[in-house]
């Protein structure tokens, strides 16, 4: 068999399965739009941070972002997430940020430290039944606003505002609902979206981003308003959370890469452009649970070379689990506005005018 013909194939037989994961996706918003399905309401704005696509597109820093811009308008945010991998996705757990707790990720996740450790004044909820939890935990906890991350297909909550995020990295012929590319669901889910984020901007030309937007409009709502963002490098931490390294100072470094991320690529790309001397790059699986083995094998590496490990601020929470070590920093990232800033601020101050 030639190679070039196995995709036709493998469209041929994905194509119904690809059909029915829509159909079904199509369904369940048209039995919540016609009220056969009944959604729930609470007395402050829900504000939905997602996508379409599996894989990583930014919903974290994003929602660090607009977390942090709510504390700066002295709004109690909970932020309402899976807590994927962790012991507690399903049933429930707390974390209230600020306080001198040590949560494990093993129990939360990696994410809810995340939160917990860079916002001031918040809640994180992690377990799969946001709604139940949410139900649960709102008069303990007396928010101002819910956060729902990754929460575009957890619609059995109302919410005031859907931000949907798409990764501009992403080659358009993998906008195919799942197995024939990368989508949770089709393009008829944009119908609810308030507001289009696109990620990686200043990675990609002008005619890419049209690109994008040309292939999404005809599924949009009208006068639907469009943001961009880039990804911004703070400086290289320690567990401690204390500077180690400036974004300058990483320049003609000796690093060895070591991330368990959905999109790795980009981590080493954001490395490169800093001007660090890469000398190994080693990738695992997204949320992947590190064992001291895999640690201790490329810290003697590391340390033989004079270079230090560089993570992401989610896999240091893990890496810390097992080990703490000099040697093992995390890039601390966070998001810049290319356009479509004062958009998305205004559109998060009036969802507050009018609580439903």
């Amino acid at each position: 068999m030639e190679k070039k013909s196995i995709p036709k194939i493998k469209t041929i037989f994905y194509s119904p399965i690809s059909w029915i994961w829509n159909s079904a996706h199509y369904v369940r918003r048209a039995c919540y739009d016609y009220g056969i399905l009944k959604q729930r309401s609470f007395q402050v704005p829900i504000i939905s941070i997602g996508n379409l696509t599996f894989g990583g597109t930014g919903k974290t820093p994003l929602t660090l972002w607009l977390s942090q811009y709510l504390n700066s308008k002295d709004k109690h945010v909970l932020v309402l997430m899976r807590g994927y991998k962790g012991k507690l996705e399903n049933s429930s757990g707390l974390i209230t940020s600020g306080k001198k707790i040590n949560p494990d990720p093993l129990e939360y996740g990696d994410e809810a430290l995340v939160f917990a450790r860079r916002l001031e004044n918040a809640t994180i909820v992690v377990g799969k039944k946001r709604s139940e939890n949410l139900s649960f935990y709102f008069s303990k906890v007396g928010p101002d606003v819910v956060i729902l991350e990754d929460g575009h297909q957890h619609i059995k909550i109302k919410r005031k505002i859907n931000i949907v995020l798409f990764d501009l990295l992403m080659p358009l012929e993998l906008y195919k609902v799942a197995p024939l590319g990368y989508m949770r669901e089709g393009f008829s889910a944009l119908k609810d979206a308030d507001l289009i984020v696109l990620g990686r901007a200043n990675q990609v030309s002008s005619e890419q981003i049209l690109s994008l937007k040309e292939l999404l409009n005809p599924h949009l709502p009208t006068g639907i308003k469009f943001a961009e963002i880039a990804f911004h490098p703070k400086g290289f931490y320690n567990a401690a959370s204390d500077l180690v390294c400036s974004v300058e100072e990483i320049r003609g470094r000796k690093i060895v890469c070591l991330s368990g991320i959905a999109n790795p690529k980009s981590f080493h790309k954001m490395l490169e452009e800093l001007g660090a001397e890469i000398l190994v790059t080693e990738s695992f699986p997204d949320h992947h649970f590190f064992t001291l083995n895999e640690i201790n094998s490329l810290l003697s590496y590391a340390k033989n070379e004079d270079a230090l490990i560089v993570t992401t601020e989610k896999d240091i929470v893990r890496i810390n689990k097992i080990i703490n070590d000099d040697s093992i920093v995390f890039l601390e990232v966070d998001i810049r506005f290319m356009s479509g800033e004062e958009d998305t601020k205004e559109m998060v101050d009036n969802c507050f005018r009018n609580i439903y």
